[in-house]
C-alpha cells in the first residue's frame, strides 16, 4: 500500500510506503497544525485491505484536514472494502497503478524537509536532499539521491547517494544508526554510542565509509 499525500495545488507533500496501521495517529500527527486541506490517494497493488483498516485509515485522514480520499486498487475486495466506507474506489489494473505511481514520484519535488520524528516502520526518500528536523528511531528508513541531514539522532537506517553519486554524505547532530549505505558502500553502525557532543558526517574514503567530525569553517 502507497499513500501520496498532496496539496490542494497537486504539489505532492509525502508519499508513505508499508505504513504501520497501528501508529497512524503518530504518522500523520505533524500534518494536524496545518490548516490546509489535503488530497490523498492510496494505491494498492495485490493486496486485500479490510474495511476495518481502512476506517482507522479514514478516522485519521480527516483529522488532518483531508478534502478529498480516494483508492486506486486491483484487488477487489479491496474496492468493495473502499465503497462500503463511501470513499472514492477504483478498480484499475496492477500496471496503471505502477504507472500512476512512477508519474507522482517523477514530479516530487527534489530537496524534501521534513520535521518531526521519523518513527519505526516509516519510510521517507527524496529525490535530492533530505534534511530531518527531528530524530529518526530505530526501524525507520530515510533515503536520498544526494545528502541527508538529521538535526538530531539518527538511530535507524540511512541511505544517501542512491543511483551511484559516491560524493552525498550523511550527517546528523546524534550519529548512532543501524546501518550506513552511500552509493553502494555498505557500513554497520558501531556497538558504541557516540561519546562526542558535536556534529558528525560519514562519508566515502577510499570504497569504505568514515565516520568524522562535521564541523563548520569560520570564514572570518
Amino acid at each position: 500500500m502507497e499513500i501520496v499525500l498532496k496539496n490542494t495545488k497537486s504539489e505532492c507533500l509525502e508519499i508513505f510506503s508499508s505504513l504501520n496501521l497501528d501508529n497512524i495517529h503518530e504518522t500523520f500527527k505533524r500534518f494536524s497544525s496545518i490548516k490546509e486541506p489535503f488530497e490523498a490517494k492510496i494505491f494498492v497493488v495485490n493486496e486485500s485491505i479490510t474495511s476495518y483498516q481502512l476506517s482507522k485509515l479514514k478516522s485519521q485522514f480527516y483529522k488532518i484536514n483531508i478534502c478529498l480520499l480516494s483508492i486506486y486498487s486491483n484487488n477487489r475486495d479491496t474496492v468493495l472494502s473502499g465503497k462500503s466506507l463511501k470513499i472514492d474506489s477504483v478498480f484499475i489494473r496492477e500496471q496503471e497503478i505502477k504507472n500512476k505511481l512512477l508519474l507522482i514520484n517523477s514530479k516530487k519535488k527534489e530537496d524534501i524537509l521534513h520535521k518531526g520524528t521519523v518513527r519505526s516502520g516509516e519510510r521517507i526518500s527524496s529525490n535530492g536532499n533530505l534534511c530531518i528536523i527531528g530524530d529518526v528511531n530505530p526501524g525507520a528508513i530515510v533515503t536520498a539521491k544526494k545528502n541527508i541531514y538529521v538535526w538530531g539522532k539518527l538511530l535507524g537506517i540511512a541511505v544517501a547517494g542512491e543511483g551511484g553519486n559516491k560524493n552525498a554524505s550523511i550527517a546528523s547532530l546524534y550519529l548512532n544508526p543501524l546501518q550506513l549505505r552511500i552509493a553502494d558502500v555498505v557500513a554497520i553502525g558501531p556497538k558504541d554510542k557516540p561519546k562526542n557532543c558535536y556534529p558528525e558526517i560519514a562519508v566515502i574514503d577510499k570504497q569504505t565509509i568514515i565516520i568524522k567530525p562535521h564541523l563548520i569553517k569560520n570564514k572570518n
